[in-house]
């Protein structure tokens, strides 16, 4: 009943969307004509705002060039390379040399005029001095940009750093750091930039325009308003047709949508895209001095404002594949909780479970390899929990514990005794530890036959050299038995429930603080 009024609710929905749509199309297909004419204007001055980079880089190539020259100054041979600077920068007109302030020569040859250099306005941070507005000794010749560096100086025509193939009613200013204009289509362009240094794209004195910034640098793309609404206008009177087409279209294709939507696994799928899942920390203690010397680390999902328990996404992931991705996400979100704390302190560690198709294929120990030497964490501090349904292929589980031991990570044997696990596996695959599982903890007390497994399971551990971990400790009496049997670390709502990570990092700081130790390391045992 549920689904049928969700789909039911949906196609009402989809309905009465459909008709507010049509009533505001003309609205927003105004807004996003217009965004993305703002976007286009964002592109041009984004693109004019490269071309004057690129031409100060090639100009500044060009000087260090000419500097490393053992011609002699203004030789045919110097000329010659003045002349091969300048065509082989594309936005230099002339590159010139000068001695004492005057020009001695230039890529057109020797010159008998000495004409006194341009003075510098400003200097770039790569060490280029412009002058602005430079009128050349020839008629009607517009004004130049001259960059110099050392005894040499290059002819620049601005409006090459304009010319950025927009549309003909576009106009473009560009400013170099410290608010210098280096060249502006029109002195309203150059105003506007200077007036709107925050937003990156907008309205203005009835201009669209679109800014770029970078390093320091900024330009400027601008167009009328006025020409732009009456594309936009057309344009949406043709697309009205079509508007009415889609919009029929739409409660049907609802139906289908939402029932895909509702998709568990779709809304898994969902989840794990958009890394809606988060970690918890279930302390782990040591029972012989009392602190917190690990945690188990647990995902948890948000959904709808409350917390997804595992068991509904879990088994779920497990048949879909989706595991593998979620137990990439448990360790991205190790590293970035527990980073500090583990950097902070290399006894602590976090174990992580591995799926069933992880130990089959030892796939998650190369995500290890290339994570870990990006961060502060010791391949130590990372231990591997194996459940027993990894085990089905017991060769390929004993490879990839090997593999993983071999790497410096500890091994556990996660909820012993529920699956496929026996003594023949505890003798013959490479463990460091094993997890006794919820069920047998809870029949510590009493009088069944659980109650005699639990002891067997800590009494093989022992003569495996195995650490012990107890899962699910409630109860004093538990935790009594777990000691006088010398149980080694344990886990349970009677230390803490799985805590989020600020709580977590609270917790075991608390911890170490009551107890007044710095835990020993804690070593994998020989095999």
């Amino acid at each position: 009943m549920y689904r049928e009024r969700v789909v039911l609710l949906g196609v009402g929905l989809a309905i009465a969307a459909s008709l507010a749509a049509l009533a505001g199309m003309g609205y927003l297909g105004w807004q996003s004509g217009l965004r993305q004419e703002q976007a286009q204007l964002q592109r041009h001055a984004e693109r004019a705002l490269g071309h004057t980079r690129e031409a100060f880089v090639e100009v500044g190539a060009a000087f260090e060039e000419l500097a490393r020259s053992t011609a002699a100054p203004c030789s045919p041979r110097h000329i010659e390379e003045l002349r091969r600077a300048t065509l082989g920068t594309r936005s230099a007109e002339d590159v010139a040399y000068f001695r004492d302030g005057r020009l001695q020569c230039s890529s057109w040859g020797n010159l008998r005029d000495h004409i006194p250099r341009a003075v510098v306005e400003f200097t770039t941070a790569d060490g280029i001095g412009v002058s602005t507005r430079v009128q050349p000794r020839i008629r009607n010749a517009p004004p130049m940009l001259v960059l110099h560096r050392g005894d040499y100086s290059a002819l620049v025509n601005p409006e090459r750093l304009l010319d950025v193939l927009a549309e003909d009613d576009v106009r473009i200013a560009i400013r170099a750091p410290g608010e210098h204009l280096l060249t502006a289509s029109t002195p309203s362009t150059a105003s506007l930039l200077a007036r709107w240094t925050k937003d990156s794209s907008g309205t203005a004195a009835g201009q669209l325009y679109g800014v770029s910034r970078r390093d320091g640098w900024q330009a400027i793309a601008t167009r009328p308003l006025a020409g732009t609404t009456g594309r936009l206008r057309t344009d949406l009177l043709k697309l009205l047709p079509l508007a009415l087409i889609v919009l029929a279209a739409l409660a049907a294709l609802s139906i289908r949508l939402i029932r895909q939507r509702l998709s568990p696994l779709a809304e898994l799928e969902r989840a794990v895209r958009r890394r809606q899942f988060i970690v918890h920390y279930q302390p782990i203690m040591d029972l012989r001095s009392g602190a917190c010397v690990g945690a188990e680390a647990l995902v948890r999902r948000h959904h709808e404002g409350r917390l997804v328990p595992p068991d509904e996404f879990i088994p779920l992931a497990e048949e879909s594949g989706l595991i593998e991705a979620l137990t990439d996400q448990v360790l991205d979100g190790i590293v970035g909780d527990l980073e500090a704390e583990l950097a902070a302190d290399r006894a602590l560690h976090i174990a992580i479970n591995l799926c069933a198709a992880d130990i089959r294929s030892g796939r998650f120990l190369r995500v290890l390899e290339q994570a870990l030497p990006h961060t502060r964490i010791r391949p130590e501090q990372i231990w591997l929990e194996a459940t027993e349904r990894g085990f089905i292929d017991i060769e390929a589980a004993r490879v990839t514990l090997a593999q993983a031991r071999a790497a410096g990570h500890s091994v556990a044997i996660d909820d012993f005794g529920t699956g496929y696990s026996s003594l023949r596996h505890l003798q013959d695959l490479p463990l460091d530890a094993l997890k006794i599982d919820k069920s047998f903890v809870d029949a510590i007390g009493l009088d069944t036959a659980t109650s005699l497994v639990t002891a067997h399971i800590v009494e093989m551990a022992q003569e495996l050299n195995l650490h012990i971990v107890a899962e699910g400790v409630e109860t004093p009496t538990q935790l009594d038995y777990l000691k006088t049997r010398g149980v080694d670390y344990a886990q349970g709502w009677l230390f803490s429930r799985p805590l989020p990570a600020a709580d977590f990092i609270v917790f075991l700081r608390h911890s170490r603080e009551a107890h007044g130790i710095g835990p020993e390391v804690i070593r994998r045992p020989e095999r």
